[in-house]
């Protein structure tokens, strides 16, 4: 029997999460998976008890929560060999969205249960890691408006959005990157190893996990009508056909502001330098992913991943106490 351990974040999302911890326990249970669980209670308790399932030779170690759960998990797993389990119960789930893993708890098991197994890559800026996206620019200023309201929800992220673009002021960059200098006005620039921030926002959206390569995206000053159309691209995956945006795919790159500031990283804010170097680690971090993965295609791919969301929300309504039958691959 397979031993794993489950990282929970209580609070993470806007769901209910009582009684999850013990339907998972039963589901992967009938695939002789023993499920140890732990609740996180504070910010860093996933990596500690993540690094404390390495120290207890655990078999793998999965992660139910939202984006930053997910960092703090894979940031004690990084590079030491140990599969991690997305299980996504946050807001935005971009890392779990990337790979095609189901946004519903009881349905991304089915991926924990096929036992496909995969070496990602992940990214680094300034050493501190990051495994979807790292942003300056506007979606940091965001991210740190939404953390200072202490309001959770897509209601009071975009509220924060909204203000945010209302008092935004550009800020001049230099990237230096594959024996390349720009220096312009930017709106803001995204280091991406994944697609996507999270609820089908493509920012990248031909990015790999497994190409040794992150995307640098540098979105260019803009008028405000040009730079409201952004909104458009990023949820229909047609962001790299805007004129104001270059596309990028590095090993590593150095990039320079004016002063020290705010970045965010997988989402979560912080407070860096004005020197930022960022770089790609390739295949150090395995990954229970989807036997089977699906080109992106523009248009195509956002709307079939709405229509999918907006059926688990309906089943989630209609069915709230369902589950999953026994898979028969052990």
């Amino acid at each position: 029997m397979k031993r794993m351990k489950l990282i929970i974040n209580p609070i993470s999302g806007n769901g209910n999460k009582e009684g999850l911890a013990k339907r998972i326990s039963e589901i992967l249970e009938a695939d002789d998976i023993a499920v140890t669980v732990e609740n996180t209670t504070c910010r860093g308790d996933a990596t500690r008890l993540a690094k404390m399932a390495i120290d207890e030779s655990f078999d793998a170690v999965l992660a139910c929560g939202g984006d930053g759960t997910i960092n703090e998990t894979a940031n004690a797993l990084r590079d030491t060999g140990m599969p991690m389990g997305i299980i996504p119960a946050g807001s935005g789930n971009g890392l779990a969205r990337h790979l095609g893993i189901p946004v519903d708890p009881i349905l991304s098991l089915d991926i924990i249960r096929q036992n496909h197994i995969e070496a990602c890559d992940y990214g680094t800026v300034n050493d501190s890691p990051f495994f979807c996206t790292f942003g300056i620019g506007y979606d940091a200023a965001v991210a740190h408006r939404f953390a200072a309201s202490g309001r959770r929800g897509k209601i009071s992220y975009l509220r924060s959005a909204v203000t945010e673009f209302v008092h935004y002021r550009h800020q001049r960059y230099t990237l230096r990157l594959n024996d390349k200098e720009i220096t312009d006005d930017a709106f803001l620039v995204a280091v991406c190893n994944a697609s996507q921030y999270g609820n089908n926002a493509y920012i990248a959206p031909h990015a790999s996990l497994t190409d040794g390569l992150l995307d640098v995206i540098f979105i260019r000053k803009a008028s405000i009508g040009d730079t409201l159309s952004l909104g458009v691209d990023l949820m229909t995956g047609l962001i790299e056909w805007n004129n104001f945006i270059e596309t990028m795919r590095v090993t590593s790159a150095i990039i320079e502001r004016s002063q020290d500031g705010p970045v965010h990283i997988d989402g979560e804010p912080v407070y860096m330098g004005r020197q930022l170097k960022v770089e790609c680690h390739p295949g150090q971090l395995k990954l229970f992913t989807p036997s089977t993965q699906h080109k992106f295609k523009p248009i195509i791919t956002p709307m079939s991943c709405l229509f999918r969301d907006i059926s688990i929300t309906l089943d989630n309504i209609f069915h709230p106490n369902r589950g999953t039958a026994p898979a028969t691959n052990k």
